[in-house]
């Protein structure tokens, strides 16, 4: 019975991967001292992994910032607009795809979306008429090789060529991508027959199977995998699978000549019975029973009960205990969050947890004696069970007391936004930004001595209002109309808020990559929530003094604020977030007390959180829209109500969106050309929009024509006055010269968009 993970956190548990690439970025280290580093780290995880009983150990999993832009290196599958000529994609190539040039124009980085309902962020493939494939990167054979001079038994793991091909756009109007997969098997069949030469296993990860798929394209399957097996000789494929079930497309799976199939048990335990029962000879069944997205401890009574199941129908020899998922989306150890109460912490697992986790059950599994694992796992788990933390007498009673009217405005848009206007005489295209801005080393340090009781109270403060001076200034000087205060006192715009909230705990380390370098510290909600005070009027309140202009309320939605968090599983996640909305709807009605006339509540994660398969939406949607409403609704009709989307696609739920019923949304549109935008002009959406006119995961300032060619092309999908001007997104990881050069382009590129339009 063998024990694999499908993929283990790559940033090191100190960020160490994040520091040595943003080093490298900005020239202070070289090429070799990053490949030194990353080897170093994947040397560390894979002996992390196999310490804890893993037998096949996942290589190619690791990435200096994204596996499927690691598939567009491997496949030479480069833009061309990167004018890349050679035989192997450097590192300069592949760091201008991600991130795009440098300073004033130069080119743009490749579209950025979410990685299926996670907050993980992949570079998108784009496919265009006349592309060719060839292998173009030795990277998983270089790693491989590490591996096994390491003395591990590595398992490659790549995204399987559906999963490439699917997640991936057609650049080329009316070009449909699937033309290409021919050629895209061609490389992978190169890949295959070199590295099953090596080992016993490789991994080909199609999570795609968990969303709705066409005919077309599963009639491709089999003889695809009919390539690809015989490519890879003696090395069994495992097709991996996760985030949902994928019994609507097990014929399919079960009819792939293949080594194995990894199901998801954490998602969809039901979906055994579909695959054991059915398994054919020969094939091994990868249990997915630790859960790869959350920090929870594993029930190892219930996880026994189907691995029982699972050996009662194959036997032990054809059944595989794995996480559900790659374990990227965890931390990597509890051993080193001290500071965690004790008693929430014994109910919790991290990535190296979770590899223990699965010797522990695989031992079980086998009638090896683990007693007393099992019996402090059940210890555990009856304790998190009964346990007085985790529910608020008040907070069940305010849930009672909620009716329909609470989440409805007072008059309609049209009503509202004749008072808004009134209210705050904005010009024609009036000009923002989403929220956050540069969080400089200063910033940091101050916000870092005063959590290590380095700086008193009154000492932040003032520091903090240093800081959102000369941020307001900076905006005024720049011209901009809505103004914000910058954010210097957030570390982040979930933490932020759930520090303030209770029935949140918190980690030092608990860092997840988010994008590239990007890492978040994602809160931990474990018990009931409520807001016990007041969490951003003071600061507002204090950079509205500072100007005539409006400052807006920044405000993180409850539906974002629950998917980037831990969520305790112990009730239906629409239970947790309206407890959440209930708390920033007190906040939004303090704001709007204190005088705040815009308060803009960003739920960039409302498409993140959409099931994959479609017959799941209206669920999700009804409660999760009537969340937003919840939060936003208890104020005026000249209170506007902003909030913002980014890096997800969007149009297949614009109906959604607008039943937010929010007066102004913004989103990311820059990357996509403005694609994004269009179907707020087919569905006719009733509000104003923000579409995004340069990127800010970029380092590339974009000249003023280009940001006016963008606003002349949404003002032929919204009309003008129903346009607003800002970035795709916050401005925290810029710098300040960066920001200050691209914002000066686009309040000029609005003016001229304002001579032509108005």
């Amino acid at each position: 019975m063998l024990t694999h993970t499908l993929g283990f956190p790559r940033m090191g548990i100190d960020r160490e991967l994040k520091k040595i690439t943003e080093a490298y970025w900005k020239g202070e280290k070289n090429g070799q001292e990053l490949h030194e580093q990353a080897r170093q780290l994947r040397t560390r995880h894979w002996k992390i992994q196999f310490e804890q009983g893993v037998d096949l150990l996942p290589v190619g999993d690791f990435s200096h910032y994204d596996h499927m832009l690691d598939t567009v290196a491997l496949l030479g599958a480069v833009p061309a607009r990167y004018e890349w000529r050679s035989e192997k994609v450097d590192d300069s190539t592949y760091f201008r795809m991600a991130r795009g040039d440098a300073g004033r124009g130069g080119v743009t980085a490749m579209e950025m979306t979410k990685w299926f309902d996670t907050n993980y962020h992949y570079i998108v493939p784009e496919f265009f008429e006349g592309q060719t494939f060839a292998l173009s990167s030795d990277k998983i054979f270089r790693e491989v090789d590490e591996a096994l001079a390491a003395g591990y038994a590595p398992k490659p793991v790549l995204p399987g060529p559906f999963t490439f091909l699917g997640l991936g756009k057609s650049v080329t109007p009316g070009f449909d991508r699937w033309t290409h997969l021919n050629a895209v098997v061609e490389v992978y069949e190169k890949v295959l027959s070199r590295l099953g030469t090596q080992c016993s296993w490789i991994q080909l990860d199609e999570p795609v199977l968990a969303l709705d798929l066409d005919a077309a394209v599963l009639d491709r399957f089999r003889p695809v995998y009919e390539r690809l097996a015989k490519a890879a000789g003696s090395a069994g494929i495992l097709v991996a699978t996760y985030f949902g079930s994928v019994d609507h497309h097990a014929d399919t799976l079960l009819s792939l000549p293949v080594g194995g199939v990894h199901i998801d048990l954490v998602r969809a335990p039901g979906q055994l019975d579909t695959f054991a029962t059915k398994l054919p000879d020969g094939m091994a069944l990868s249990l997915g029973l630790v859960d790869g997205r959350n920090v929870w401890k594993v029930d190892m009574e219930a996880a026994l009960k189907l691995v029982d199941h699972a050996v009662l129908l194959l036997g032990a020899d054809r059944v595989m205990l794995a996480p559900s998922c790659s374990l990227l989306h965890t931390p990597v150890d509890l051993d080193v969050e001290t500071g965690l109460d004790p008693r929430v912490r014994e109910w919790m697992a991290f990535a190296v947890q979770k590899c223990a986790e699965l010797d522990i059950l695989r031992k079980a599994a086998l009638g090896q004696d683990v007693q007393d694992k099992l019996a402090a796992n059940r210890a555990a788990w009856d304790a998190r069970r009964s346990s007085p933390l985790t529910s608020d007498v008040d907070v069940s009673k305010r849930m009672e007391a909620v009716t329909d009217s609470m989440a409805r405005r007072v008059s309609p848009y049209e009503k509202r936004i004749v008072s808004q206007r009134e209210r705050l005489g904005l010009p024609l295209l009036p000009t923002t930004t989403i929220g956050s801005f540069p969080q400089t080393p200063e910033i940091r340090r101050t916000r870092l001595a005063f959590r290590k009781g380095e700086l008193d109270k009154p000492s932040y403060t003032q520091a903090m209002q240093g800081f959102i001076a000369e941020c307001i200034e900076e905006q005024e000087q720049l011209g901009l109309d809505v103004l914000v205060h910058g954010e210097a006192e957030r570390n982040d715009m979930v933490e932020y808020f759930g520090e303030q909230l209770d029935g949140f705990c918190f980690t030092a380390n608990g860092w997840v990559q988010s994008y590239g370098s990007r890492c978040v510290k994602p809160p931990v909600i474990f018990g009931d929530v409520s807001r016990p005070g007041p969490m951003t009027v003071e600061w507002i309140r204090y950079a509205r003094s500072l100007t005539e202009k409006p400052v807006k309320g920044m405000l993180t939605g409850p539906v974002t604020i629950l998917q980037w968090s831990f969520v305790r599983d112990d009730q239906p996640r629409s239970e947790t977030c309206r407890q959440i909305a209930l708390a920033v709807r007190d906040e939004v009605v303090d704001l709007e007390a204190d005088g705040v006339a815009v308060i803009q509540i960003d739920e960039p994660a409302l498409r993140e959180g959409l099931p994959l398969r479609r017959d799941d939406w209206k669920e999700y949607l009804d409660w999760a829209v009537e969340c937003f409403r919840l939060s936003s609704s208890g104020v005026r009709d000249n209170t506007q109500i902003h909030t913002h989307m980014c890096y997800a696609e969007f149009n297949d739920i614009i109906e959604w969106i607008a039943a937010m019923d929010a007066d102004v949304i913004s989103i990311e549109a820059s990357r996509s050309n403005m694609e994004l935008l269009e179907a707020f002009g087919s569905f006719h959406y009733p509000a104003e929009v923000g579409p995004g006119v340069y990127d800010i995961h970029s380092p590339r300032v974009p000249p003023v024509q280009e940001m006016v060619d963008l606003l002349k092309r949404a003002s032929g999908v919204l009309p003008a006055d129903r346009l607003w001007v800002n970035p795709d997104c916050g401005l925290k990881t810029r710098g300040w010269p960066e920001t200050v050069e691209a914002l000066a382009n686009m309040v000029e590129a609005a003016a001229r968009a304002r001579e032509i339009l108005g």
